[in-house]
């Protein structure tokens, strides 16, 4: 194998990292067994990152992209939510568990939130419930007045906190219950409104 450089080598070192988070978790994690791992130096890591904070904050959102979910375009917001909910409790409901469980004492060392951290692993990057919310709007199916940052938030919010509490893929009727009775009737353009 040739010497790896640039982005392979990058990947290499945030694989390790995230391997080495899974199996040892955070409190164990070491650069030298980052490297160890990845088949390179401490020196090179310490070259990209300032310590182990940065590192697995990297390795993290290096995951969750490689993770991440499209936004459903179903046709309607309805489907394009239930579509997008369900595949991201599927997909994303293990990893977010796994996350908040290994990254414990990441939270204690760094000062800092689950919030902070998804505010780290989303910067910079079009969210997909922005998209499904502007495609709404053209559609007239939401008003957008009524469409504020936490409420368009609210049903990842919630189906994030149910798969927290239940450390599970959240049930269909979950889904369709935070869809249907608590995020549509907030949303929903009063001419439109079913009576």
């Amino acid at each position: 194998m040739g010497r790896r450089r640039g982005e392979a080598l990058e990947a290499a070192i945030l694989e390790a990292a995230w391997d080495e988070l899974s199996e040892r978790g955070y409190a164990n994690l070491t650069f030298d067994s980052v490297a160890c791992r990845a088949g390179t130096s401490k020196p090179v890591l310490y070259r990209r990152w300032a310590d182990k904070q940065k590192l697995v904050e990297a390795a993290v959102v290096r995951r969750n992209v490689v993770q991440s979910t499209a936004p459903a375009d179903t046709g309607s917001l309805r489907g394009d939510l239930i579509a997008t909910l369900t595949e991201l409790s599927e997909k994303q409901g293990p990893f977010l568990t796994q996350l908040s469980l290994l990254l414990a004492d990441y939270f204690t060392e760094a000062g800092s939130s689950f919030a902070e951290l998804r505010e780290t692993i989303v910067a910079g990057r079009r969210s997909g419930r922005d998209e499904i919310m502007e495609r709404a709007v053209a559609r007239g199916e939401l008003d957008p007045a009524r469409l504020t940052p936490r409420i368009a938030s609210l049903p990842f919010d919630l189906l994030r906190a149910e798969t927290m509490m239940t450390l599970r893929p959240v049930a269909p009727e979950v889904i369709e219950e935070i869809v249907d009775t608590i995020f549509l009737p907030l949303v929903r353009r009063k001419d439109t409104a079913p009576h």
